[in-house]
C-alpha cells in the first residue's frame, strides 16, 4: 500500500511503511472513508499542512479524499503514525447550500452551482431537466446533488476512486462469481420486513389530489405499511409521483441483504454484481454490492461485503 498526502500548497508527503489499514466504500451515503496506521519517526512535521490522501495498490488507485485527522507519536512498541479521513464528498458534505429556486434546473446548472466550487471533478452529464427544482435553506451541497439525481433522475450519485462525483447507472459488465469452494470466511443473511413502505399517498396541499403509489411485490407478501406524504401547493403531477416511487424505493433497500467476509482485499466495489453459487442453498442468486470494507490487519487482508437485492440498489 503507497499512501500520499497533499498539502495546500502542493507539497506532496509520502507516507513511510504502511502496517494496518481499511478502506470503506458505499453508495454515496454514508460518506466513505479510510484510516491506515504507518511507522513513523520524528521528523520536520509538515502533516498539520495535508489537505487530501490518495492510495495507490498494485499500481490501481483505490481511495481519493480529504484528510480529517492525523495523529503522530510513539509508545512502547514505537513510533507511530494514523492518517483518516473522508472521500471527496466530504467537500460536498461539509458546506451549506444557498436556497434557490430554478425555473428549470438541469445537471449542469447543479454541477456549476453546487459541485464545481470545491474543485470536484464530475463523470456522467445526462440527467433529464427539473422544472421548479428548489434547493431549501439548510440543505448541505451534497443534499442537492442527491435529491436531484436519486430524487428525479433515478441514478445514486457516487464518488469513484479517483475522487469524481459520478451520476450514471451501474456498469454491469464486472461479475464476482463465489463457487462452491468460495473461501467465505463468514457470511449472514437478513430479510428486514419493519420499515418497508408497502403504500404512499401523496397529497397536494393545495388541492387535496391524491396520488397512491404501490409497492406492489411487498404488498403480495402481506406487507402493510403506509405513509402520507404532503407536497406544496399546486405540486405537478410528476413531481408527486416522483416523491412516492422514491420514498418507496428507498425503504425497500434494506428488506434483504447478504453480509459475507472473504480474505483478500478490494475483491468488488459498490455496484458491483456478486453471484452467489455455495454448496448451503442459503443466499444462492445474484446481489448488488451496497458496501465494501477493505483492510489489513495483524490476521492478513480481508473484504466485507454488504450486498442487496440488484434492482432495490438502483
Amino acid at each position: 500500500m503507497e499512501g500520499t498526502l497533499t498539502c495546500w500548497d502542493g507539497t506532496k508527503i509520502t507516507l513511510p511503511q504502511v502496517t494496518e489499514w481499511a478502506f470503506q466504500y458505499g453508495r454515496g451515503t454514508p460518506c466513505d472513508s479510510f484510516s491506515l496506521t504507518c511507522l513513523w519517526e520524528p521528523e520536520e512535521d509538515l502533516l498539520a499542512e495535508a489537505v487530501t490522501f490518495t492510495a495507490v495498490e498494485q499500481g490501481e488507485t483505490v481511495f481519493t479524499g480529504v484528510v480529517d485527522e492525523c495523529e503522530r507519536g510513539w509508545d512502547g512498541k514505537g513510533g507511530f503514525l494514523t492518517v483518516s479521513g473522508r472521500s471527496m464528498a466530504a467537500r460536498l458534505l461539509d458546506n451549506e447550500a444557498l436556497g434557490m429556486d430554478y425555473q428549470v434546473a438541469t445537471w449542469q446548472d447543479i454541477v456549476r452551482d453546487h459541485v464545481a466550487p470545491y474543485g470536484v471533478q464530475t463523470v456522467g452529464s445526462g440527467l433529464p431537466a427539473v422544472p421548479g427544482f428548489s434547493v431549501a435553506v439548510g440543505s448541505s451541497e451534497w443534499q442537492v446533488v442527491y435529491e436531484f439525481c436519486r430524487y428525479y433522475g433515478g441514478i445514486t450519485p457516487r464518488f469513484d476512486r479517483l475522487g469524481r462525483l459520478v451520476a450514471t447507472p451501474w456498469e454491469e459488465g464486472k461479475r464476482l462469481v463465489l463457487g462452491e469452494d468460495a473461501a467465505v470466511t463468514a457470511l449472514t443473511l437478513r430479510d428486514q420486513r419493519y420499515g418497508v413502505l408497502s403504500q404512499i399517498l401523496v397529497r397536494d396541499k393545495t388541492t387535496g389530489a391524491v396520488q397512491t403509489v404501490d409497492n406492489g411485490d411487498f404488498l403480495r407478501r402481506g406487507g402493510r405499511c403506509r405513509r402520507v406524504l404532503t407536497m406544496p401547493g399546486k405540486s405537478s403531477y410528476q413531481a408527486m409521483r416522483y416523491s412516492g416511487s422514491y420514498q418507496l424505493e428507498r425503504s425497500a433497500e434494506e428488506l434483504r441483504q447478504l453480509e459475507l467476509e472473504l480474505p483478500g482485499a478490494f475483491l468488488a466495489w459498490p455496484g458491483d454484481l456478486v453471484e452467489v453459487r455455495l454448496s448451503k442453498p442459503v443466499s444462492r442468486g445474484i446481489w448488488r454490492v451496497a458496501e465494501a470494507v477493505s483492510g489489513m490487519d495483524e490476521n492478513g487482508t480481508y473484504t466485507r461485503l454488504v450486498l442487496g437485492l440488484p434492482d432495490a440498489l438502483k
